[in-house]
């Protein structure tokens, strides 16, 4: 699944993801006003047009040629030969949820635009949702994940569908249409860069089924927990301010900068604390969320590993992210896509020459976790958590140098308080990290190893570091967390 499922989602990324948040919002805000209401539903008819003609055409190639597709993913390195022909068959059977997935995306461009955010900031809660629903009701199927990806992705059609009962979408291809070829103008840097990025990302799973056939899943687990807290903070708040920078960027700098300054406190104020819990929990979170099955302790631990090297980069690619966005609204496209190729070269170098070094600190973690006779004490020891390493210096790379960029070009965000938010919220993360890990010690040995176990023990223990960062808000007047109520209210 975990190799199935990376088709959609990397197709999505390439011809869609990447171009919501770099054109299609910066452009349709363009067109957002109440004067220019009809232009914009015009223009979403032409993109709409558009994205179904060569969507059909990519999924079409894709189901012609899904061995080979298979076959770069790294499915010929699994052990077990009947692996690989039910990976084929799932790539084939997810490959279509592209198109759902992409039409849906297109609309919360659109509703981002007009800065409707209510019902886009449920999607991820939708899909996600589903494919639990629908693997809890056909748990004794393979394919059932894949079959919940499918009807997820359907579903945040069905639900942004009503929001747009205004449009009157018609079929409508012209390509000449100047908002058009503007979309296409800010997005050629972006495509560059994603698909060398879904390159290295295809690489990188092809050197972690390498590494050992339950890498994959490892890595999976993890990743979906660290894409969490950025997804649910940082994706909401930079999206839900792309359309005021778009605005904002025609030449009101300082409120651009004021506008950007506040999201970016916002966003260092979020997830300082969510890191710090994330790392300190991230054993009893794993053991709730997965230690299911045939996934054991043993399986827990190399995850909870994996996830806590990839949580160093956490916080870099959150700030990251509100300055990506903040370039996109300046409509300049160019130069983040250059950084992240550079950063996604110095990814995959690095991953190659920590592979070793990092295998052998691994296997030495590893026995001394109680992990000898188990394979993954072999998967560490082929150097399973240098692809996590690589991927925290990747972020804290890209970060850099975006944040060197805004110095040359808006002079920076000196005297914006960004600075002394985040030396406040990490002395507060510290403080959630240590009581919610305390709390944890605690209560485990009190407490059974059933799931009601398992999710009190998370519950209480979150909850405590919830409640350790509330009163180091307040004692180290940390304003942006205060204030936060009135600024969702704000954006909403």
């Amino acid at each position: 699944y975990e190799v199935a499922a990376y088709i959609p989602n990397s197709l999505y990324d390439l011809i869609i993801g990447g171009m919501v948040n770099s054109s299609l919002v910066p452009v349709f805000s363009d067109y957002a006003t109440k004067e220019r209401r009809q232009e914009l539903w015009a223009l979403l008819s032409m993109v709409l047009s558009a994205a179904t003609v060569l969507l059909l055409l990519v999924v079409g190639v894709v189901e012609l040629f899904t061995p080979q597709v298979a076959w770069l993913m790294g499915a010929r390195n699994f052990d077990d030969p009947a692996l690989t022909a039910v990976t084929v068959r799932l790539i084939r059977l997810a490959t279509p949820a592209v198109f759902f997935m992409s039409i849906a995306s297109i609309f919360t461009g659109v509703l981002y635009a007009l800065k409707r955010f209510t019902i886009p900031a449920f999607m991820g809660a939708t899909l996600n949702g589903t494919i639990v629903i629908i693997a809890l009701l056909r748990q004794d199927e393979v394919d059932s994940l894949i079959w919940g990806l499918l009807a997820g992705s359907l579903l945040q059609i069905l639900l942004q569908w009503p929001a747009l009962g205004q449009s009157r979408l018609r079929w409508q291809l012209e390509w000449r249409h100047p908002a058009i070829r503007r979309i296409l103008q800010l997005y050629a840097p972006i495509v560059g860069g994603l698909i060398i990025n879904q390159l290295a990302y295809a690489l990188s799973i092809n050197l972690a089924t390498r590494i050992g056939d339950a890498s994959v899943t490892y890595m999976r687990f993890a990743t979906t927990l660290y894409q969490f807290p950025l997804g649910l903070i940082v994706t909401a708040l930079s999206i839900a301010t792309l359309p005021t920078l778009s605005r904002q960027a025609l030449g009101q700098l300082d409120a651009f900068k004021s506008t950007l300054a506040e999201g970016t406190r916002l966003v260092i104020t979020l997830i300082m604390p969510a890191t710090a819990g994330l790392f300190a929990l991230a054993a009893p979170i794993i053991a709730l969320l997965f230690q299911h099955g045939e996934f054991t302790a043993q399986d827990t631990v190399v995850t909870t590993l994996a996830l806590q090297a990839y949580l160093f980069g956490l916080p870099f690619a959150a700030v990251d992210q509100m300055l990506i966005f903040a370039s996109y609204a300046r409509k300049d496209t160019l130069r983040p896509a250059l950084v992240g190729v550079v950063s996604i070269l110095l990814y995959l170098g690095t991953a190659v020459l920590l592979q070793r070094p990092l295998g052998s600190i691994g296997h030495a973690l590893g026995q001394q976790m109680g992990l000898a006779g188990f394979t993954g004490l072999e998967t560490l020891g082929n150097g399973l958590l240098s692809l996590m390493v690589a991927d925290s210096l990747k972020h804290m790379i890209h970060t850099a140098l975006m944040i060197w960029i805004l110095q040359r070009h808006l002079h920076g965000l000196g005297g914006y308080g960004v600075a002394g938010a985040a030396l406040k919220s990490f002395a507060g993360a510290l403080m959630t990290g240590i009581v919610a890990y305390g709390t944890a010690v605690f209560l485990t040995p009190l407490l059974p190893t059933t799931l009601v176990g398992k999710f009190g023990l998370v519950l209480v223990a979150g909850s405590a570091g919830v409640l350790a960062y509330m009163l180091m808000v307040f004692l180290l007047d940390i304003k942006e967390a205060k204030a936060l109520p009135r600024l969702l209210r704000r954006r909403s």
